[in-house]
């Protein structure tokens, strides 16, 4: 098939990869002309594992262009898959989803299906709908198009693997006549056995929601669940395997940690927040989500700030771990992003790093902060520095030489935000290490 992808973003180059991998023509439009011209030589604006590698491999399959009327003229099938930034009052910037629809109501001149890829509030779709059927109306033509909406689910770090091997593959759709359409274009995706639901087009949009809503609420009840364990005396690590065992909850996103951060939770958390309340009903639950998630941070936080008296002023840090998760550059709403600017405010410095964010770092998130050093090795945070941060759970930090860790340090003390070390050893070798959902206790 002639697959167009707008969006030359996370999900719109994850999408024509995998696409352009089993055969498709793909052609990738973006509007930003840099990015377009890095792309066309093999640079990836962001890392995501593998992904480079299919790009490469299929190269003769997927280009990249900022031609927009040519793309939509070569095309069976648009995607849109722009960015959808929220605004200041948690709803969605739809502008680039809009903008593209007006480009193919301008352009389109033959039977095509148009596909919003993008997270979308509920009714978005039909508006894109509308939209191109107007554009369509002010040339005097009359052109017959379908709007499909196929919303994503895929992992930052384990992205390619989603969209390989797909739990579902969600497609919302008013023409049913399109379904052998779609179960053409994902059959090699669903090689085992069926993976398409269909469903109507608001269902949809909701379901993607619904989906990130359930897993942000178990990351935010596991924390608060860990507040209160720490309050009780209690070890939230145990409770997690006590709650996990049963087979009605299990062990998915129940894991304590300084909070959920990146591009898809904070940002669908405000926005079905926010579309909810235009429909003239508050989701209790979800703002409370929202807000245990804002103060884990802090709490996080006050744990350093107690062990040093309220004092950081001259103190230095290691930090391990930039990114928001594992396996992506990412740092949007990262909780490194907080807690390093918290340390900075209160008069201490850091030393930072991170196997594939330290770049992100400099030229975004931290830049042009001063007290920050950047270190190319995870031991060199640790010289002289009052104590070691683990933000971010790589891999790489789960086994460390901890001997080596407490030479380095001024005093042998952790601070885990993500629970990775056992605490009766650590204990035992003369480490002072604080956990999330823990007193800081030997008994």
């Amino acid at each position: 098939m002639n697959i167009t992808i707008f969006g030359a973003g996370y999900v719109g180059l994850v999408t024509g990869a995998c696409f352009s991998q089993m055969g498709n023509n793909v052609q990738c439009v973006d509007i930003n002309k840099e990015k377009v011209k890095q792309l066309n030589k093999g640079k990836l604006p962001f890392y995501e594992s593998g992904l480079d590698k299919i790009i490469h491999d299929y190269n003769q399959n997927i280009s990249f262009t900022t031609d927009i009327k040519e793309s939509i003229i070569n095309s069976d099938i648009i995607f849109i898959a722009v960015g959808t930034p929220t605004k200041k009052d948690g709803s969605s910037n739809l502008d680039f989803v809009f903008s593209v629809a007006e480009s193919i109501g301008k352009y389109i001149d033959t039977k095509k299906i148009i596909v919003t890829k993008s997270t979308i509030p509920v009714g978005t779709t039909n508006k894109v709908k509308k939209i191109i059927g107007q554009g369509i109306k002010n040339r005097k033509l009359t052109i017959d198009f379908d709007v499909v909406n196929n919303p994503e689910f895929l992992k930052e770090g384990k992205a390619i693997q989603d969209f390989m091997y797909p739990d579902r593959i969600i497609i919302g759709l008013e023409n049913k006549k399109l379904k052998d359409t779609f179960k053409t274009l994902y059959k090699p995706f669903s090689m085992n056995h069926e993976k398409l639901i269909f469903m109507d087009i608001a269902s949809s949009e909701l379901t993607k929601y619904a989906a990130n809503a359930m897993l942000a609420t178990k990351i935010s009840f596991i924390n608060e669940m860990a507040i209160m364990a720490e309050n009780l005396g209690a070890d939230i690590n145990m409770v997690r395997k006590g709650i996990g065992s049963d087979s009605r909850i299990g062990y998915s996103f129940i894991y304590p940690s300084v909070g959920y951060g990146g591009s898809c939770f904070p940002k669908d958390i405000s926005s079905l927040i926010s579309f909810s309340e235009e429909k003239d009903y508050r989701p209790n639950i979800l703002s409370s989500v929202q807000e245990v998630n804002k103060n884990q941070k802090k709490y996080f936080f006050n744990k350093i700030i107690k062990r040093f008296s309220n004092d950081l002023n001259g103190k230095e840090f290691g930090i391990w771990g930039l990114s928001f998760k594992p396996g992506t550059d990412d740092m949007r709403e990262s909780p490194s992003i907080y807690v390093i600017n918290k340390i900075l405010e209160l008069g201490g410095c850091v030393k930072v790093y991170d196997p594939k964010a330290m770049q992100t770092a400099k030229e975004y998130y931290l830049k042009d902060l001063e007290g920050i050093c950047y270190c190319d090795d995870k031991y060199d945070v640790l010289d002289n520095s009052d104590g070691l941060i683990l933000i971010t759970e790589w891999p790489e930090f789960r086994s460390p030489d901890f001997m080596l860790i407490k030479d380095k340090l001024r005093k042998p003390i952790i601070f885990d935000g993500r629970n990775q070390y056992d605490f009766e050893d650590l204990g035992q070798i003369g480490f002072e290490y604080y956990q999330i959902g823990k007193n800081n206790k030997w008994n």
